[in-house]
């Protein structure tokens, strides 16, 4: 099955709440690659490579959220694949 890639910019309360690291760790459970990191303008945006079916759990996870963020809206759009090998917090 082929990868693809998305972009994903996530707004609410989350940012100071261990979001990077929930997203993380629902991106190694789903074998997503990629990057999470808070934008300047207080969202979280992220970079993520993997089989569709398994971005489509992972988006939902970011929907639902950490028990400590709140997740008011989500943006996603499709985007140029750049062969990540791993899923990382950028700082």
């Amino acid at each position: 099955m082929e990868e693809k890639h998305l972009d994903i910019k996530i707004f609410g309360k989350v940012q100071g709440v261990g979001f990077r690291e929930f997203i993380k760790e629902r991106a190694l459970e789903f074998g997503i690659n990629g990057t999470v990191r808070n934008h300047e303008s207080g969202y979280v945006e992220i970079s993520a490579e993997g089989e569709e079916a398994a971005l489509d759990q992972f988006i939902e996870e970011c929907r639902k959220g950490s028990n400590w963020a709140e997740v008011i809206d989500i943006k996603i759009k499709d985007g140029k694949k750049k062969n990540f090998s791993s899923f990382s917090i950028m700082l």
